[in-house]
């Protein structure tokens, strides 16, 4: 079942020079449970992309559609985790979690008890009354996806998500993630520089050229593994194959 549809987007900017295209006909559509990445050389408008499908930019041109509605502005549907955690000192782990319901007046019993639920089912329950200065950095990023998903987002965009924790704890998060989203089945977009991640985490890649970008490929990626990990995946022969494939795109489109 389709989910989120990009349909012919396009974005221009007004420079000192005249307008500039950032974005030009960009389009690939998500069904229920999908894990899509998005990469492409530096600047070629990737959060652009991700800031017009979380309806916080309007597009020059084409639209974005939710379960076949049009977007047109923030949209409760779509939970959006950035490259900083973003959790409040302040307020524990618990009290973080709820936040989201919280500034959307959806603290019911039902909801609170499915925060408690992620809390548990992901290890960070026993952690609740802790402060964010008090667990590690993938603990946090593990608290920021969960309160993410306590407000039941049809659609999760991460925005270069992982790439502010060193390279152990990165490995470690993925791995963690990756269960995660799986587990509840959320659709996912993730825009991402680091080509072993999209690899090893996604169902398609979607490849844009340099700006103004757009869709040079969308890549579906399967390996022949009995249990499909991100570690697995980047342990396999076939991922070679891939990274040289993404590479070789990703050079031709440098500007």
């Amino acid at each position: 079942m389709e989910v989120l549809r990009i349909d012919h987007i396009e974005q221009t900017y007004q420079a000192k020079n005249g307008e500039v295209a950032a974005l030009k006909d960009i389009s690939f559509h998500i069904d229920k449970g999908q894990f899509f990445s998005l990469v492409g050389p530096s600047g070629c408008g990737k959060s652009t992309l991700m800031s017009i499908i979380a309806g916080l930019l309007t597009p020059s041109g084409g639209q974005v559609l939710i379960g076949g509605e049009p977007v047109t502005g923030i949209s409760p549907r779509i939970g959006y985790m950035l490259q900083k955690d973003n959790l409040l000192e302040w307020r524990t782990i618990r009290q973080n979690v709820l936040f989201g319901l919280e500034i959307r007046h959806q603290l019911t019993e039902k909801n609170i008890d499915h925060a408690d639920q992620l809390l548990k089912t992901y290890g960070l329950y026993e952690f609740r009354d802790k402060y964010p200065s008090q667990i590690s950095g993938g603990m946090r990023q593990r608290a920021a996806l969960i309160r993410t998903l306590a407000v039941c987002p049809d659609i999760l965009l991460l925005d270069e998500a992982f790439s502010a924790l060193d390279y152990q704890t990165r490995l470690e998060v993925t791995e963690d993630v990756y269960q995660i989203l799986k587990r509840e089945q959320v659709t996912t977009l993730m825009v991402t520089h680091d080509i072993p991640e999209c690899i090893s985490m996604s169902d398609f890649v979607v490849i844009l050229t340099a700006r103004p970008a757009t869709v040079r490929e969308i890549l579906p990626i399967t390996f022949d593994i009995p249990t499909r990990t991100p570690l697995s995946c980047r342990n396999s022969p076939q991922f070679s194959a891939y990274f040289d494939h993404i590479w070789r795109e990703l050079e031709c489109h440098e500007p």
